[in-house]
């Protein structure tokens, strides 16, 4: 019986963390697509990534990496250099606009958070606590 409360509260932890990211992503976008949203985000957390990488990151084929480049460059979110060691290969970084860009789309998550958390009492706020540390246990490296 333990198994199938297991497996039922694992399903529907699964859905709720899915359906949070939904709300969360559709409530901060701004001005940018997801794709565009997520792939600010890998390259700030990549460091001047090459095409290849974000395609690998982004779970994408190289094509769509490129397209996508293409347009965040043209908007001024991103600027493309070529890599100093291998000038065959196109490196990607952040402009300041692409870095204020994905500032504004986090404060606007933890906007929504906030306000859903305001909305709830001081007891629920308390359990919402502890549902952050457990979440935070839960995704700890093993």
């Amino acid at each position: 019986m333990e198994t199938a409360t297991t497996n039922e509260t694992a399903a529907r932890l699964r859905r709720a963390v899915t359906r949070l990211n939904r709300r969360l992503r559709s409530s901060s976008l701004g001005g940018v697509s997801p794709a565009q949203a997520s792939m600010l985000a890998s390259i700030e957390n990549l460091r001047r990534p090459s095409l290849g990488d974000l395609a690998v990151a982004e779970q994408v084929q190289p094509p769509s990496v490129t397209r996508l480049v293409r347009t965040m460059e043209a908007a001024g979110l991103i600027a493309c250099s070529a890599d100093l060691d291998d000038r065959r290969c196109t490196r990607v970084q952040l402009t300041p606009l692409g870095r204020k860009e994905i500032a504004a789309i986090r404060r606007r998550k933890t906007e929504f958070l906030e306000r859903k958390l305001q909305s709830l009492s001081s007891g629920d706020q308390r359990k919402a606590e502890e549902l952050v540390r457990f979440l935070e246990v839960l995704i700890e490296e093993s």
